[in-house]
């Protein structure tokens, strides 16, 4: 029997139509996941202004105000001239021998993959099904509830605690059968870290055979525990990581997943392995070098602290809401309608980023550099004149 073939039994015995498991087959397997309207059915939220059309001050997405560290980027530079060899040498290996050695977990634990929406949404395929569903907090990233949606799976969402966690206990009273318990942390859009205690209860008490997917994006921003440590244990837990964020690389497409391989063989069983072997090797290059350099991720992680202080600073001053944060990003509450007030700061110049549905008045906004943030300051003094 084909993987393609297993993978289409797989979907059917865990509930999925054979139509529906078509589908999904026919977006996974080719690597690129269109649903029936052409869109990218996880392809990340442009949060920010169209192509060519960029703010002086872009602060909506989430991204760093600055690129890869500048070792990082030459190690890049010099293994484009090897392009000409899929494998020039042992660069995924010693990726995989970095981040591994960096978290305690065995090499065989971890897979780079081109980005993190990929790996993400491939999750939510392989341990969600009509009759396994999807938990989530409210707030939180959404992309995997759109994924579970397309897919057909069930999502429950949560409201967060009073101080902005994940609330594992009621995530779990609201579907103790669940396939997939998603906690980002810290999450976005509040930057508030999910202590790795509550985690830890939640996979001692999940029902048999879930999974618990920790989605570490913004872990570097923080001085967060990272969740890597319950999957060295051999537990039911996927951390994902992108490079995306503190690392600047959001460009160049670079993400891992940290787990028990037998999970990692589900993930990888739609496409005949080809997301998860087929990477560009000046990010894989470039992720590697820029793990290994603790003082200037430290560096880099003041730098935004520094920023972030600052502007909470001036929020409090001026009287304004927000929600403290442990990552590069906050939430602001403006008393009014959000949508409105993130066109004042685009008439000034400025890209805030947009609210989600359960706070119409709030939005978030990505803590960039010190420059951007005095910049955000004297537009929010502006606009509030």
């Amino acid at each position: 029997m084909t993987d393609q073939n297993d993978a289409q039994q797989d979907l059917i015995q865990r509930g999925y139509s054979r139509r529906d498991a078509a589908r999904i087959l026919g977006a996974l397997g080719a690597g690129v996941a269109v649903a029936t309207a052409g869109t990218p059915v996880w392809a990340q939220r442009n949060d920010g202004p169209e192509e060519g059309n960029f703010p002086k001050v872009r602060i909506s997405s989430n991204e760093c105000w600055t690129g890869p560290f500048p070792v990082a980027q030459a190690a890049a530079a010099k293994i484009v001239s090897h392009a000409n060899f899929y494998h020039p040498g042992t660069e995924v290996t010693d990726f995989k021998k970095t981040l591994a050695t960096i978290e305690g977990v065995p090499v065989d634990h971890v897979l780079p993959w081109p980005g993190s929406s990929d790996p993400l949404s491939r999750i939510v395929v392989a341990f969600c099904s009509p009759q396994k569903g999807l938990v989530t907090a409210d707030v939180s990233y959404e992309q995997p509830w759109g994924t579970a949606e397309w897919a057909g799976a069930k999502v429950t969402k949560v409201p967060l605690t009073p101080d902005y966690r994940h609330d594992v206990k009621a995530m779990l009273a609201a579907n103790p059968d669940a396939g997939l318990y998603y906690i980002c942390s810290p999450n976005n859009p509040t930057g508030t870290l999910t202590p790795v205690a509550d985690i830890e209860w939640l996979v001692a008490n999940k029902p048999a055979g879930s999974i618990v997917l920790v989605d570490e994006a913004y872990l570097h921003f923080s001085h967060g525990q990272s969740a890597a440590p319950l999957v060295a244990q051999g537990k039911d837990v996927i951390v994902l990581r992108t490079f995306s964020k503190l690392f600047g690389m959001a460009g160049m497409r670079l993400g891992a997943t940290i787990a028990r391989p037998d999970l990692h063989a589900r993930m990888m069983r739609y496409d005949g392995k080809r997301m998860s072997t087929n990477l560009p090797l000046p990010s894989v290059v470039c992720g590697t070098v820029a793990l290994t350099q603790k003082a200037l991720i430290e560096q880099r992680r003041a730098e935004m602290i520094a920023a972030r202080d600052f502007t909470f600073a001036h929020l409090t001053k001026r009287g304004v809401k927000f929600i403290p944060s442990d990552a590069n990003m906050f939430m602001v509450d403006w008393g009014k309608p959000a949508a409105g007030v993130q066109a004042q700061f685009l008439a000034a110049g400025v890209g805030i980023g947009r609210n989600w549905a359960p706070w119409p008045t709030m939005s978030r906004v990505t803590v960039g550099s010190m420059a951007d943030m005095q910049a955000f300051c004297a537009a929010l003094d502006k606009i509030m004149v």
